[in-house]
């Protein structure tokens, strides 16, 4: 998938040197799982194997939570965002929070 800026895990952008550092930017989005989800779930769990279910909601909010990030990052004047992490917590029971995190920087192409 493409991104409208660099992101990275690392510290730094092989390629492009640092000129600002912006700070911390997140996204963070907080999701439940339906009822419905919940049994189909569920069920997939007595067989084993890949949970599809499960799978595709935590991909999808993960993705939330980058976008949103992103955006962040681009709100500031980000071009970059270094060291970026995601964390999980669970709320409440059903309720999960995802929290995308990085530094934003602006970058330029070394020679």
């Amino acid at each position: 998938m493409s991104y409208p800026i660099l992101i990275t895990t690392s510290t730094s952008l092989e390629g492009y040197k640092v000129t600002k550092q912006l700070g911390l930017v997140r996204g963070i989005t907080v999701r439940s799982r339906s009822i419905l989800g919940n049994m189909a779930g569920g069920f997939m769990t007595i067989f084993g194997g890949r949970n599809t279910i499960y799978t595709e909601l935590c991909e999808r909010t993960r993705e939330e939570a980058l976008q949103l990030l992103i955006e962040h990052a681009m709100q500031i004047g980000a071009n970059a965002i270094i060291n970026m992490r995601y964390d999980a917590n669970e709320v409440m029971n059903g309720l999960t929070e995802v929290l995308a995190y990085g530094t934003a920087v602006v970058v330029e192409k070394t020679a």
